[in-house]
């Protein structure tokens, strides 16, 4: 048996930890059960897909062209090229994460699955190692829903897919999350045809329900979205797979034929695969890692990031959360964990961005202003000939403080940094006023919603 300082579970946001905890002297132990190091989104998330979901970006961009008096023609997709060049900038990744691990000090790199076996204790390749603290960062994987027939088709997942070598003719989609309409979007603009079962009543359910419903309408334009859809049994035909789903309002059974089918209804911890019980730890009901504003679980000196917690499954909120936690650890410090102003976006088309609360959300607590403004009503939307996007304020009555913000329409992740980096200062919409706006740009979409504030 080794004894360790620090052991670290993942190298995704854990190598921040791992990095930091070997700088100090600190023997420490990293494992990792590969083959491909770096976590889910250098390896099957945020890098690689949205890598795909550029070259979508500007085929639609292309097609929408007429708007502006524009007429152009693509005369070929190269789909073989495009996953190629996505696998190779992996690969170079790899690469150079390996190196770097090779040459820190005071660092030993397991490559294997590993799991705990007893207090503080895990094994990794039939070797036992004792952890003084352990930083649980493991990660997650894609949710299979328990559908019938599921176990005897060939179906994709946002990991598999990054894999083929051929487009699908035709691909159904089941779920209508943000793996979904990203994935939907990339696969249409190749030329697939693509279907969206959704079994709730509309798309991207954690944002506001009029976001959704552009999405949808937008989406819609290009391929089939189908809400209010139960999938209750897939099935191998001679030539498809085929996806037999419910309407949850008329109760009417309906099948959907396609080359394939992917699954993107969500992802679940991998504590289970760690078997963290055998140490005391404790998960909640959908197995994700409990823990504290601090990050650490029941057990004193083991602490969970990322996926693995499950609090907010963003790669830019696990580093954060590695830099808090290894603070705490090795400085003394007392840092809790903020989630009032952490951003996510949706690289569909149109593109989605959120930071903070839902109308809804807010009015449990707050009394609320909201403003709203289309990108069309600012002068480089109107440009653009942008007739649909807008965004959303929600603003807390009294103290100014801004509670929310959407936005759903071009370069929605770009713009939501402004007010971000506001809430993050201070929360309040003068900051937002404060500052000039460059006149015409889309930056100006941001000080016109707040501008708009009325109560409602």
């Amino acid at each position: 048996m080794k004894n360790y300082d620090v052991i670290v579970i993942g190298s995704g946001a854990g190598a921040i930890i791992s990095d930091e905890a070997a700088a100090q002297g600190l023997k420490t132990a990293l494992i990792d059960k590969g083959p491909l190091i770096g976590g889910t989104c250098l390896n099957w998330g945020c890098i690689p897909s949205k890598m795909l979901i550029y070259t979508a970006d500007r085929i639609v961009e292309i097609e929408e062209g007429k708007k502006l008096g524009i007429e152009a023609e693509i005369k070929n997709v190269d789909f073989k090229s495009i996953m190629e060049r996505m696998r190779k900038s992996r690969q170079e990744s790899q690469v150079h994460m390996r190196e770097g691990i090779k040459q820190s000090r005071n660092l030993d790199f397991y490559e294997g699955e590993g799991y705990f076996v007893g207090d503080y204790l895990l094994e990794v390749n039939g070797e036992k190692l004792k952890g003084e603290r352990i930083f649980i960062a493991s990660g997650s994987r894609p949710f299979i829903p328990p559908i019938r027939g599921s176990e005897k088709v060939d179906y994709l997942t946002n990991e598999s897919v990054l894999e083929l070598e051929e487009k699908p003719d035709s691909l159904t989609i089941i779920g209508g999350g943000y793996i979904a309409v990203e994935f939907g979007h990339f696969f249409t603009a190749m030329g697939t045809e693509v279907a969206i079962l959704e079994m709730a009543d509309r798309l991207v359910l954690s944002e506001e329900p009029e976001i959704s419903a552009l999405l949808g309408n937008e989406l819609s334009k290009r391929m089939r979205v189908h809400t209010n859809a139960l999938v209750e049994e897939v099935k191998q035909s001679e030539h498809d797979v085929v996806v037999i789903a419910k309407d949850t309002n008329s109760g009417k059974r309906r099948e959907f034929a396609a080359q394939r089918i992917m699954m993107a209804v969500g992802r679940r911890s991998n504590a289970d695969i760690l078997k963290v019980e055998s140490t005391g730890v404790e998960t909640d009901k959908k197995g994700f890692v409990k823990v504290n504003e601090y990050l650490e679980t029941n057990r004193r000196g083991i602490f969970a990031i990322g996926d693995a917690n499950g609090q907010q499954m963003f790669r830019h909120m696990a580093n954060r959360e590695a830099e808090i936690v290894a603070q705490n650890a090795f400085y003394g410090t007392n840092i809790k964990v903020d989630y009032s102003a952490v951003p996510h976006a949706v690289y569909s088309h149109p593109q989605v961005a959120s930071v903070g609360m839902t109308e809804v959300q807010a009015r449990e607590g707050h009394d609320v202003l909201i403003g709203r403004m289309k990108y069309f009503d600012i002068a480089k939307g109107e440009a653009m000939m942008e007739k649909e996007g807008f965004a959303k304020a929600i603003v807390e009555k009294g103290s100014n403080r801004i509670l929310g913000f959407h936005i759903i329409g071009p370069y929605a992740p770009e713009l939501i940094q402004e007010v971000v980096n506001a809430m993050t200062s201070g929360g309040g919409m003068e900051e937002l006023e404060q500052g000039i706006h460059i006149h015409p740009a889309l930056s100006e979409l941001v000080q016109y919603t707040i501008n708009s504030l009325e109560d409602s």
